[in-house]
């Protein structure tokens, strides 16, 4: 089954990327990882083996067997945006590399847990870590590219290096704090949508804002500038999130690189069944009533896909699918609005808003 782009489907026009926008969008991607990956790669260099191959394996500098790789890396988004971050605060984009480097680290040190946690095989098209190289070589590296994030940081030995780690340290706490909240509500029948979007605002959308806050901060930029990035960042994150959770249940696998109906199979609270448990009717009152005896059943992990399919069908009847992408673009509103309280300049500030467009619009 192939559905499609769900946030594309149901943006009704309201977010969109014209063609030459996309590429100048993907120019800018392609320009943070172009930048962030050679102090990346200097970075992990540093582990004590095997970790550096392990990592560099994650990165997808390596297949399985050490040979050179060019693997998926990612969309870059994070480096992106602390690039950019760095100009609007009237400096080169160059000044924002370290917090690029530093953000990235961070956020691989969460994935290679989060697969761990959730049982994750596959991330990228490729074996997870814990798959190919065992759970303690993931947990390692994970806290081993924590600490390397902060390094990086704090190495360049200025005032403004120490307040972007202050504000990396915090992110970081929270993504901490959003992965333990999304854990316990796995076990739990009904989560409310406002803890859903704490929880997404924490896993998600902190570290987005330390991103594109983080360059601003090593070019100078004072406080206030940097508070108002952040909150373009955070519900930026709130959006992204919001679209991740919809590809987490309707995306195609060849895009997303992950199983069929992916959350369903971990039980996610994520916000479409969160929004669609809260609708009320009939198809709301027959999702709980299955999502309830899925939790307590012993054979969950042989669920056929034709009962993926109808919880699935059952959200989107009650309107789940719907709600999410409407919150996705609501959020991206929010997000573009903060823009306005900070003088920057306007070619910047129509790069934010152009990635922020491709984050609400994309199929992985």
């Amino acid at each position: 089954m192939n559905p499609g782009n769900p946030a594309v489907e149901n943006t009704g026009g309201s977010v969109g990327t014209a063609g030459g926008e996309a590429a100048d969008t993907l120019a800018l991607l392609e320009r943070g990882r172009t930048l962030s990956t050679p102090v990346l790669r200097a970075a992990v260099d540093r582990l004590a083996p095997p970790m550096d191959t392990v990592a560099a394996y994650h990165f997808g500098w390596i297949d399985a067997q050490g040979n050179p790789a060019d693997g998926d890396q990612g969309k870059a988004v994070r480096p992106a945006l602390a690039l950019l971050s760095a100009e609007a605060a009237g400096v080169a984009a160059e000044v924002g590399i370290p917090g690029a480097v530093a953000v990235e680290l961070v956020h691989n040190f969460s994935l290679l847990h989060d697969d761990l946690m959730d049982g994750d095989e596959q991330r990228r098209h490729r074996d997870t870590v814990w798959k190919v190289h065992g759970p303690a070589q993931a947990i390692l590296v994970g806290d081993a590219l924590f600490a390397l994030a902060n390094e990086v940081l704090l190495e360049l030995g200025t005032v403004e290096a120490g307040r972007a780690a202050r504000r990396l340290t915090t992110a970081s706490r929270k993504l901490i704090d959003g992965q333990a909240q999304d854990i316990s509500y796995e076990h739990r029948e009904r989560v409310s949508v406002e803890e859903c979007l704490e929880m997404e605002g924490n896993k998600t959308g902190a570290l987005l804002a330390c991103a594109v806050s983080i360059g601003a901060v090593l070019g100078g930029a004072d406080d206030r500038t940097a508070d108002k990035l952040e909150e373009y960042g955070y519900h930026l994150g709130l959006a992204f999130q919001a679209v991740d959770d919809l590809l987490g249940i309707w995306g195609d696998p060849e895009a997303t690189g992950k199983q069929t109906w992916s959350d369903l199979r971990q039980r996610k609270k994520s916000l479409p069944v969160v929004a669609a448990l809260a609708a009320g009717g009939p198809a709301c009152e027959e999702l709980g009533r299955l999502l309830a005896a899925d939790a307590k059943s012993n054979d969950f992990e042989n669920f056929s896909e034709e009962e993926f399919a109808a919880r699935a069908a059952l959200i989107e009847e009650a309107g789940g699918r719907q709600w999410t992408a409407d919150e996705a673009r609501r959020q991206h509103a929010v997000a573009i609005r903060a823009l306005d309280d900070v003088d920057m300049p306007r070619k910047v500030r129509d790069q934010l808003v152009a990635l922020a467009d491709f984050v609400v619009v994309r199929k992985r």
